[in-house]
């Protein structure tokens, strides 16, 4: 497998040389439990002769050629973790150079790898709309805002495609190398995952903090603001749009706008975080926490923690241990 990393000036230090520790690891594994088969051929290039981390590192990155065919091409974070340093980055003219080389890899048939803040240059290059993707949690709302044309889930850590795949944020990087790692071989996977101590999670749900998503918009900030208010009470969308002087169905578009859901997702959502905090934080029993975010019983919020985060309110205490 011939893979092309794709480093920019800003580059996220952690994002990049995590995904080249790991396809080392599995290059270095391969060759001595596998008689070297696969082998992950990479190749860190760059649109500049020079290219700086976000921490300041020199990277040394290769040119982009002709000659250079790769199968999958990986594009790394930039350390642009704001919308106010993302905006303007993405105006930069290396990145337009780059968002060139990314529309010619996938005309020859390349695959494209993207993660976090990494997979705005899909989205700015086209490639994404119409197509299902995920990306840096926190800023979904400024992906949404961007990118209209890409259905965005930004709960998801890994979204394939017929152009290759997005992944979450920061440390989703490394999830999309074990993802690449296994599509070669699952062993390899496998052993690699352990020696990382790391495996491919489905989920970056369990990450997400409401508040800083709701903060995108002055309306779904004031709605997340009642709606804390009134966990206990349990939801009402007209109750909601009254309290905030605001009509129903502008609420609903604004939440769906900026969050990808509706205003009783996003209460679901509080409700999760709320009950996960009284999990970690209180002796409460389940039904007692379940009254707190305004369930009769307990049952209904296994469910919800169940749906939401994929485990169960035994695995959620058992973090605590």
């Amino acid at each position: 497998m011939r893979i092309s990393v794709l480093a920019l000036d800003d580059v996220f230090d952690t994002g990049l040389t995590v995904t080249l520790d790991a396809f080392a690891l599995a290059n270095k594994f391969s060759s001595r439990m596998m008689g070297g088969t696969p082998h992950f051929d990479m190749t860190l290039v760059g649109v500049r002769r020079k290219v700086r981390s976000g921490l300041g590192f020199t990277i040394p990155v290769k040119s982009v050629t002709d000659e250079l065919k790769p199968d999958w091409v990986i594009i790394p974070a930039l350390a642009t973790g704001t919308p106010e340093q993302l905006i303007p980055a993405l105006e930069r003219a290396d990145m337009k150079q780059a968002k060139k080389h990314l529309l010619n890899w996938h005309a020859e048939g390349a695959q494209i790898a993207a993660s976090c803040i990494g997979t705005f240059y899909l989205a700015e290059a086209g490639l994404l709309d119409g197509r299902e993707a995920t990306t840096t949690w926190w800023l979904a709302p400024l992906f949404r805002q961007r990118y209209p044309n890409v259905r965005l889930d930004e709960s998801r850590m890994l979204i394939p495609t017929d152009i290759g795949v997005t992944a979450g944020a920061a440390m989703g990087h490394l999830d999309l190398a074990l993802w690449l790692i296994r599509k070669a071989s699952p062993e390899l996977a496998a052993v690699v995952s352990r020696y990382l101590l790391a495996d491919i999670r489905s989920s970056q749900a369990s990450y997400i903090i409401p508040n800083h998503l709701a903060q995108a918009d002055p309306l779904v900030l004031r709605f997340e603001r009642w709606a804390r208010e009134h966990l206990k009470g349990g939801f009402s969308l007209q109750e909601a749009a009254g309290a905030l002087a605001t009509s129903a169905r502008s609420l609903q578009r604004r939440c769906q706008a900026v969050l990808g859901k509706s205003p009783l997702d996003y209460f679901q959502d509080l409700r999760v975080e709320r009950a996960q905090s009284l999990l970690h934080g209180s002796g409460l029993d389940i039904d007692a926490i379940a009254a707190e975010v305004g369930y009769v019983d307990g049952a209904t919020l296994r469910t919800l923690l169940r749906q939401r985060l994929g485990r169960g309110v035994r695995d959620l205490r058992a973090d605590l241990r």
